[in-house]
C-alpha cells in the first residue's frame, strides 16, 4: 500500500465538490460542537468579510483550520480522521443559509455543495458530500442536508440523543445569526465562505499514518484514540442484530474505567499478548497480536470484559473476598505506587484466571512485590521489566509452578544479592526522589506494622545529617571525618521522611531544632522512620549503622532476601560442579541492544548454535569470511527471517568451528566468543568456563576469530 502523504491548502469551493466524499467512521466521537463554537465561527466570518474589500476575488484568504484524511489520490472517497466537527459545522451553516437566503439560484448552488446529483455522462452517482456516523447519518441527512429539512428542525421539541440535540441547538443559534443580515449580506457571506475561506488538507491512504498525523496536529489531545478505532472494527465485525449490545457493553466499560485508563488497559492487553517490547503502535500491533486470534465477539466478552473488571479492581486496589482481601489489597496499594507498570500485565493474566482463589491471589501479589520493587531498587531499564514480565505471563499462560526458584516471580540467589547491594549503597545519590519516597515510605509501612495511613498531599526525602553541615556544627564533631560522612550521608540510615516540602535552611539545623521544628508538623510526627530518629539524642555514625541494620532486616525478611549469593559466589559453585561431559554445558548470548538472544552447547568438537536462537538481520560490521559464513546459512535455510520482528531465526542446530564464528553469526560482526558466550543464567564466560575444567577436556574455544 502507498504511504503517500499529501497537504493541500483548499477553499471550501473545493472541498465541497465532486473531489471529495467524505464519510465520518463509526469510532469518530459523536458530534460535540456546543452553541459557543458555533456562534463563534459565524461571528468570526461575518468579521472577516466586515474587514475584505468590495471585490471578494481581492479578500486575503481566511483558514479555518486542517482535516486528516484517509484518502488515495484517485479516488474521492474520505475518511475523516480529524475534522469532524469543522466539516459538520460548516455543512450546518451552508444549510442555515440556504434556508434563510430568499434567491433560488443561491439556494440551488448551495444545495450543490451539500449533494451532490450525479450525472449519467460523468458516470457519477447521486450521494451526499458528508456522510455522518451511522447513529445520526438518517437524521443529519433529513433535517440538515435535504432542502426543507432545516425549518423543521428548529421547530422540534421532542428529545434527541445529545450530538443531534446540538445539531438542533446549532442550527438554532446559526439561524438566529443570520436572521439580523440582510439578503444581499447573505449572498455575499455565503460567496465569502465558499470562494475565500481555505482548509488545510492532510491527506495519507494509510490509517496508521493518519492517525500519527493527527495526533502531532492536534496538540489539544487525540478526539479519538487507538481504542475509539479498534471499537469501530470490532463492533463492525459483530452480526448487526447484537451490535447496540456489545456497543453498550464496550462503552460502559470506558465510561466506568475513564478514557484514560481504557486507554492504558489496551496498552496492557497488548502486553499480555505480545509479551515482548513493542515494535509499532498500540493500533497496530493490537490487530496483528489480539484481535487477529480473537473473533470480535469473543473478544469482547472473553478479553475485554474481563480484563476491564480486572484492571479496575487492580488499579483501586478494591479486591473483594472473604479471605484475604484486605492483605491483597495492600500489597496492590504498594504495587500501584511503583513509577512503572509493567507488572500489570501479567497481573491481569493471573488475576483473570484465579480471582475466585483467595489465597493463591494473596501469594501471587506477595510475591509479585518482590521483583517488582527489586527492579525499583536495582534500577532495572524497561527492557529488562519488559522481559522478566513477558516471561511471568508466558509462565501463567502455561501454568507453570510459580513457586519453583527457577520461576520468573521468584528472586534468584543473584537477584537477592543485587538487591540487598543496592539498598546497601547511597540510595540518595542513585534514585530518583519518587523512587526513594515510595522506597521509604514502603519501609515506614514495615517499622509502623501496617498501623500508618500515607494519604499525604507531599512526601518529601530529608536527610538526618546534612549534606553540607557547617565546619563548627554538633554535626561535625559527632562525624568530623569528610570521608565518613560522605559514605554515610546519602544511605537509608540517614534518611527520613517529612510530609511537607524540604527547606534548605531547615536541612542544615542543629539536631535539637531540627527535631523539634522540622521533623514534626503541629508537635505530631507522621512516619515511623521519623519518630524513630526522634528518639535519639545524637547523631553518630554508630546510630546511623545501627539503623540501617534495622531497617535492611526488615526488607530482608519482607522480601525474602535470606538466600542471597554474590555472582562470584554462584559462579563459583557452579563450576564446582561441572562435570567432564562439556556437552552438558548450555551457553547464552544477549543483546539487549538489538533485542537478541542465542543458545548455544559445547561438544568438544564443535559448538552448536541451538534452533530458535536469534540472529541480526544483517551483517554490519567490517568485511570478513563469517559475512559469507551467514549468507551460507541463509541460502540453505539454516536462518531465515522472523515473523516476529526485525531478526534472523535459526531453523535447526548449527554447528560452528569455534564460539568467536558463532558470535559473529548472532551478532553480524567480528567478536570475541570466549567473551560473549557465558553460562545460562551466570556471569561466568566461556573462557572461564573452559580454563576452569579438568586438564585434557577436549574445547573448541582455542580458535580465535581473525580479524
Amino acid at each position: 500500500m502507498s504511504h503517500t502523504l499529501t497537504a493541500k491548502e483548499q477553499s471550501l469551493a473545493k472541498i465541497f465538490s465532486d473531489d471529495y466524499v467524505f464519510t465520518i467512521p463509526g469510532y469518530q466521537r459523536p458530534y460535540a460542537w456546543g452553541e459557543v463554537q458555533a456562534e463563534e465561527l459565524l461571528g468570526d466570518l461575518v468579521s472577516a468579510l466586515g474587514d475584505a474589500p468590495a471585490q471578494l476575488s481581492d479578500a486575503a484568504p481566511y483558514f479555518l483550520g486542517s482535516i486528516v484524511l484517509i484518502k488515495a489520490e484517485a479516488s474521492p472517497e474520505a475518511t475523516v480522521v480529524d475534522g469532524q466537527q469543522r466539516l459538520t459545522t460548516l455543512t450546518l451553516l451552508l444549510s442555515a443559509i440556504r434556508a434563510t437566503v430568499n434567491d433560488a439560484a443561491v439556494q440551488t448552488g448551495i444545495t450543490k455543495r451539500i449533494y451532490e446529483h450525479g450525472d449519467v455522462v460523468s458516470a457519477t452517482q447521486a450521494r451526499y458530500r458528508l456522510s455522518l456516523r451511522e447513529r445520526d447519518r438518517d437524521f443529519f441527512r433529513q433535517h440538515v442536508q435535504h432542502e426543507d429539512g432545516l425549518q423543521k428542525l428548529v421547530q422540534l421539541n421532542s428529545p434527541l440523543p445529545d450530538a443531534q440535540s446540538r445539531v438542533r441547538a446549532n442550527a438554532r443559534v446559526l439561524m438566529a445569526g443570520l436572521a439580523k443580515l440582510d439578503q444581499p449580506q447573505l449572498v455575499r457571506l455565503v460567496q465569502f465562505i465558499i470562494t475565500r475561506c481555505y482548509l488545510v488538507t492532510v491527506a495519507t491512504p494509510d490509517l496508521d499514518s493518519a492517525y500519527r498525523i493527527f495526533g502531532v496536529l492536534n496538540s489539544r489531545g487525540l478526539d479519538l484514540s487507538a481504542t475509539d478505532i479498534l471499537k469501530a472494527e470490532v463492533i463492525g465485525g459483530i452480526k448487526p442484530a447484537l451490535r447496540d449490545d456489545y456497543t453498550k457493553k464496550w462503552e460502559d466499560q470506558e465510561e466506568d474505567l475513564g478514557r484514560d485508563a481504557f486507554g492504558d488497559l489496551f496498552s496492557h492487553i497488548r502486553m499480555v499478548y505480545r509479551k515482548a517490547k513493542p515494535q509499532g503502535t498500540l493500533l497496530k500491533e493490537f490487530k496483528q497480536h489480539v484481535t487477529a486470534i480473537q473473533q470480535p465477539q469473543a473478544f469482547v466478552d472473553e478479553v475485554l470484559l474481563p480484563m476491564a473488571m480486572a484492571f479496575e479492581e487492580l488499579s483501586d486496589a478494591s479486591y473483594a473476598s472473604q479471605q484475604h482481601a484486605e492483605q491483597v489489597n495492600e500489597h496492590l496499594r504498594w504495587l500501584n505506587r511503583l513509577e512503572f507498570k509493567d507488572w500489570v500485565p501479567p497481573a491481569l493474566a493471573y488475576f483473570v484466571r484465579r480471582r475466585n482463589e483467595p489465597a493463591a491471589v494473596l501469594s501471587f501479589f506477595r510475591d509479585l512485590e518482590r521483583p517488582a520493587f527489586s527492579m525499583l531498587v536495582c534500577r532495572s531499564g524497561v527492557n529488562d521489566r519488559i522481559e522478566r514480565f513477558s516471561a511471568l505471563t508466558i509462565a501463567i499462560e502455561k501454568g507453570i509452578d510459580l513457586q519453583e526458584p527457577g520461576s520468573p516471580l521468584q528472586l534468584s540467589p543473584q537477584e537477592q544479592h543485587d538487591t540487598f547491594a543496592a539498598l546497601s549503597g547511597p540510595m540518595y545519590s542513585t534514585h530518583s526522589p519518587r523512587a526513594l519516597a515510595v522506597l521509604l515510605l514502603r519501609m515506614d509501612a514495615l517499622m509502623s506494622d501496617g498501623s500508618a495511613s500515607y494519604q499525604h498531599e507531599v512526601v518529601s526525602v530529608e536527610h538526618v545529617m546534612p549534606q553540607q553541615p557547617a565546619p563548627n556544627s554538633q554535626w561535625s564533631s559527632w562525624v568530623p571525618d569528610s570521608a565518613v560522612h560522605q559514605k554515610w550521608v546519602h544511605k537509608l540510615g540517614n534518611l527520613t521522611l517529612l510530609s511537607r516540602k524540604k527547606k534548605s535552611s531547615d536541612s542544615n539545623s542543629e539536631f535539637e531544632r531540627k527535631k523539634n521544628v522540622y521533623f514534626t508538623k503541629g508537635g505530631v510526627c507522621s512516619f515511623a522512620l521519623t519518630t524513630q530518629v526522634l528518639q535519639h539524642a545524637t547523631w553518630t555514625v554508630d546510630v546511623m549503622q545501627h539503623r540501617q541494620d534495622a531497617m535492611l532486616s526488615k526488607l530482608v525478611a519482607h522480601w525474602r532476601l535470606e538466600d542471597r549469593k554474590s555472582p562470584a559466589d554462584i559462579a563459583g559453585a557452579m563450576l564446582a560442579q561441572l562435570k567432564l561431559a562439556s556437552g552438558n554445558v548450555v551457553f547464552e548470548l544477549e543483546s539487549a541492544r538489538h533485542g537478541l538472544t542465542a543458545m548455544a552447547r559445547e561438544s568438544g568438537t564443535s559448538f552448536t548454535v541451538l534452533s530458535g536462537s536469534m540472529a541480526k538481520a544483517e551483517w554490519s560490521g567490517q568485511p570478513h569470511s563469517y559475512e559469507q559464513l551467514r549468507l551460507d546459512l541463509q541460502a540453505n535455510g539454516s536462518l531465515k527471517a522472523s515473523a516476529d520482528g526485525p531478526w534472523l531465526i535459526f531453523t535447526q542446530d548449527v554447528p560452528f568451528k569455534s564460539p568467536s564464528a558463532a558470535s559473529a553469526t548472532v551478532l553480524g560482526r567480528t567478536d570475541n566468543g570466549r567473551n560473549t558466550w557465558r553460562m545460562k543464567g551466570t556471569s561466568i564466560t566461556y573462557g572461564a568456563w573452559q580454563e576452569n575444567l579438568p586438564s585434557g577436556t577436549p574445547t573448541t574455544g582455542q580458535v580465535e576469530i581473525q580479524d
